[in-house]
């Protein structure tokens, strides 16, 4: 029926999508009053003058990675791929949008779109399974501006976390699994599950943001399905002076090798994509130091990407959502 048609959207931060769209992506993000905590007055010049600083160190990297970020490629595929598993499920789906907070497509863009495509009803899924103001927090805020605008000003179902969904972790586990059986099977009981997280500023945690207690509720759910094996969880991506969530991901690896640099599983647990973070930083950077430390045995979990599990995971969620349970994770109206 014409009335129930369903719009989805995807919330995610997005990524340069060219080497010359990486400073103004940077800009952007420091632009954010949830990245960035000064006035606006102050806040927009500091974005110009710290995206140009930040770009010349970035550009490099974006470079051995394929000039750009592969984060909306990766999540067009996750929307076409949940919008079949969606209409298997018998939910029929006008469109599947990403929905990016610092490049295209902006989430206001996508929330035109879906009007544009005819949709009466508009869910909405953050694809930050752990929920952060900095994350989830500013998307919302940005959703809700573009809302009022729009013919979905009535609200919209929102799914603004999932930590403990138990395809999600079914789906994470199986990542990790797929990892330890890249370990020679005489080391493989000595490995070391090394879960790493996107840093935030320790002041954001202790002013009640759940993201770190979300993040560990993540891992112990992992570490559940695979039996109980040494683990530890560390952060990284930190950047400015403000003392950070820690231990950082270097300081993790050192001390590992004060311990006999024993094989180590990498697994980004609060990325559902491949994008800088995964790409560079653990395959190229951390893998790097693990080796100049003396690792001999360094594995990275793939990222969950389009994995099947998966997506039948975040379909799961969507569907639980429209029929108004809760489950593992956090739904509204906003």
């Amino acid at each position: 029926m014409e009335s129930d048609k369903l719009a989805i959207l995807l919330l995610n931060m997005g990524g340069p999508d060219s080497l010359d769209a990486v400073r103004p992506f940077l800009k952007n993000l420091f632009s954010d009053p949830a990245i960035v905590g000064l006035p606006g007055f102050l806040r927009i010049p500091l974005a110009s003058i710290l995206s140009a600083r930040r770009a010349r160190k970035v550009i490099p990297r974006y470079r051995l990675i394929g000039g750009r970020s592969p984060i909306a490629r990766i999540t067009w595929s996750q929307a076409g791929a949940l919008g079949e598993a969606l209409n298997r499920m018998g939910q029929q789906t006008s469109s599947v949008l990403p929905a990016f907070s610092y490049w295209h497509p902006f989430i206001s863009d996508s929330v035109l779109r879906s009007e544009e495509e005819g949709a009466r009803n508009l869910a909405v899924l953050s694809l930050y399974p752990q929920y952060c103001q900095a994350t989830t927090g500013s998307c919302l805020t940005e959703l809700s501006r573009a809302l009022t605008s729009s013919s979905f000003e009535a609200g919209a179902t929102i799914i603004d976390r999932w930590p403990a969904h138990p395809g999600y972790l079914d789906s994470l586990a199986g990542t990790v699994a797929e990892a330890l059986e890249r370990i020679p099977s005489d080391e493989r009981d000595d490995a070391v599950i090394l879960f790493t997280a996107h840093g935030v500023p320790e002041a954001l945690i202790e002013s009640g943001d759940p993201y770190y207690e979300q993040t560990l509720l993540t891992m112990n759910g992992v570490i559940e399905r695979l039996g109980q094996r040494q683990h530890q969880l560390a952060f990284q991506s930190r950047l400015g002076p403000v003392k950070w969530l820690g231990p950082s991901l270097p300081d993790a690896l050192r001390e590992l090798a004060g311990m006999g640099a024993p094989p180590v599983v990498i697994v980004p647990v609060s990325f559902v994509s491949d994008h800088i973070e995964t790409l560079y930083e653990l395959d190229i950077q951390h893998m790097e130091l693990a080796q100049s430390l003396g690792f001999r045995t360094y594995v990275r979990a793939p990222a969950l990407n389009t994995r099947p599990d998966f997506i039948q995971a975040l379909a799961d969620l969507v569907i639980s959502a429209l029929d108004g349970r809760q489950g593992a994770g956090s739904s509204f109206t906003l």
